[in-house]
């Protein structure tokens, strides 16, 4: 019943006709300020966890969690089907599979380009799901040809659709008594994919193994060995596990390792958004401090006839706080629905583009996560009820005997 006293008085004093409309204003301004403190830490936090995903979802679909290299270059890794064989009882790895990277130069009707040709197991193709045009069948003969897949805008550049002939020229030649001879071999395209990754896209082709191994005149050897794991976040553990069970010759890297800057300057972004922004919700909360005090000067007579009516002073300053927490929850519901309603609408309809060439992806991405609408609103509401407590000690102070006497 106490309770519903209080905010029984609080919400009057906020729906009543005031006799000084600066009041009035000044309390839809706090709104508004609280509205967008709110909404404009949903978006930031909507685009760093936008951009966050999109790098989990497309780069790490198409590309190994775990990566083991040799430390020192040599002639590569012989021994690779035990070892991945070792690696795949490893905890958390999901799968290990060998892979021979190495450059070529694309030759195409329209130009030449400089590409990143991966050999890998058939059974190890985990790329099929960004797949944009034709089909990854069997590889190892496509309409008499090895077979390849090529990035989409690598494709582009250099003329190709699927079904054509490229030839993928390699420096590792073949030694020839006239000297090395670089080694060119025809491939037919069987497939495009698109990560949504420009530079994956722009540069990177995929093959059988022994198409590889035989376009870079090696043997039956690898230079990496990559590993998907089923817990993302644990992967940097998973590195060191299976490190020391590959040996002194291998080093392990985690996709947080390789991906360091990308998201350092995810992590920072994050911070330096939390923090500027929350420099709106401190100027909000001083619109609030200023609307109560004027509101506890406006109702002084009003507070003294309570306080002379039985009212406790502890009720009284309840009823100003509770009048602040008012503000601030109205202005918290506008903001989270202006926050999370913009940042579908943008991430639904990719409202911001972006240049590939320099972002690596074609538009902004937007996540709003429901978690996130719970924190910003207990930091808005305790940052507001911070600045509601000196406006409603104030109020308690009131004499109700001076203040009857002489308004």
């Amino acid at each position: 019943m106490t309770q519903a006293f209080e905010l029984f008085v609080a919400s009057r004093y906020l729906r009543a006709k005031r006799r000084q409309a600066v009041i009035s204003l000044i309390t839809v301004i706090s709104v508004i300020g609280v509205a967008a403190g709110v909404m404009a830490l949903v978006i930031a936090l909507a685009i760093n966890n936008g951009f966050r995903t999109s790098l989990e979802r497309s780069l790490l679909g198409a590309t190994p969690h775990v990566v083991l290299l040799e430390k020192e270059p040599s002639s590569g890794i012989a021994n690779w089907r035990d070892l991945c064989a070792r690696l795949a009882k490893v905890p958390n790895v999901r799968r290990a599979a060998p892979a021979l990277y190495g450059k070529v130069l694309a030759a195409g009707p329209i130009q030449s380009a400089e590409a990143t040709i991966k050999g890998m197991p058939l059974d190890g193709q985990d790329f099929r799901e960004h797949i944009t045009a034709g089909e990854v069948g069997d590889l190892s003969n496509v309409r008499g040809l090895p077979g390849v897949v090529l990035g989409t805008h690598l494709a582009r550049r250099i003329g190709m659709r699927v079904g054509d002939v490229v030839r993928l020229i390699s420096p590792q030649g073949e030694l020839t008594p006239f000297g090395l001879r670089s080694s060119q071999t025809r491939f037919r395209v069987a497939a495009l994919f698109e990560s949504g990754f420009y530079d994956l896209d722009n540069q990177f082709a995929f093959t059988t193994l022994p198409a590889a191994q035989k376009l870079f005149s090696l043997g039956d050897v690898v230079n990496s060995i990559e590993l998907k794991v089923n817990d993302l976040e644990a992967a940097p553990e998973t590195a060191r596990l299976a490190e020391a069970q590959a040996g002194k010759e291998l080093g392990a890297t985690s996709w947080m390792e390789q991906n360091r800057q990308i998201l350092n300057a995810l992590k920072m972004e994050r911070i330096v958004s939390i923090v500027t922004i929350s420099l709106i919700q401190l100027v909000a909360a001083l619109n609030i401090l200023t609307a109560l005090f004027m509101s506890v000067m406006e109702k002084r007579r009003d507070i003294a006839v309570l306080l002379s009516m039985g009212a406790r002073r502890r009720q009284i300053a309840q009823i100003f706080i509770a009048q602040g927490l008012m503000i601030a929850a109205a202005g918290i519901v506008l903001g989270l629905t202006l926050g999370y309603g913009l940042s579908y609408l943008a991430d639904h309809y990719r409202l911001f583009a972006l240049d590939e060439e320099i972002y690596s992806l074609s538009y902004v991405p937007f996540e709003a996560r429901p978690i996130d609408a719970l924190w910003i609103s207990a930091t808005a509401l305790a940052v507001t009820l911070a600045a509601t407590l000196y406006p409603a000690r104030s109020a308690t102070k009131i004499t109700p005997v001076e203040t009857l006497r002489y308004e």
